[in-house]
């Protein structure tokens, strides 16, 4: 038998996103104020897939927000509050800070965040039954004591740059399965 929770969630609709994007302007006009300079307009897009609730992104010297639109649904409320500076913070660390020198969630965002009038808080604890969760490919790789599941992130890494992955544990380096399967997570 299923409960109510495990129905698919829809997305937020056009009326809600708007909210969300005038959320967004008003944090980064919080922010120009509280640091006195401008932040540019951002991109806001409602894309994101998976158990992350929003994005920061830059790709090309182009500046994103993402968010994910079934998590904003489930909510709303929580992630006007929490996700919205999260991810506004992101982009003001980065355009003070130029991100690269920077931890991602290190005292710099946690004072942007704390600035902004938001709990510096890294993840959200969301329950996501009935939420579209997408499916990570992993490769099989052995080191001297086991097999390991490898993100096909870390595994085209490995394979276009000829990175190397150790194993914490035996610290031997890692190794492509010759009969490697697919193993796909959630």
């Amino acid at each position: 038998m299923s409960s109510p929770d495990d129905e698919p969630v829809e997305p937020i609709d056009a009326h809600q996103q708007q909210r969300v994007r005038e959320a967004t302007h008003e944090y980064i006009a919080r922010a120009g104020r509280i640091y006195q300079r401008e932040f540019p307009p951002i991109a806001v897009a409602f894309d994101l897939k998976g158990r992350a609730a929003g994005m920061y992104r830059v790709h090309n010297h182009s500046r994103l927000i993402r968010y994910n639109p079934y998590i904003f649904a489930k909510y709303f409320n929580d992630n006007l509050a929490s996700t919205v500076p999260h991810e506004v913070a992101h982009y003001v660390v980065d355009v003070l800070y130029r991100a690269g020198s920077v931890r991602p969630h290190g005292v710099e965002w946690q004072h942007v965040m704390q600035s902004l009038g938001a709990e510096p808080q890294v993840t959200g604890n969301y329950d996501l039954s009935g939420i579209p969760i997408r499916r990570q490919k992993r490769y099989s790789y052995r080191c001297g004591c086991m097999t390991h599941h490898i993100s096909s992130a870390r595994h085209n890494r490995m394979v276009r740059n000829r990175a190397r992955y150790y194993c914490r544990r035996c610290k031997s380096a890692l190794a492509p399965v010759q009969d490697d399967k697919i193993v796909y997570c959630t």
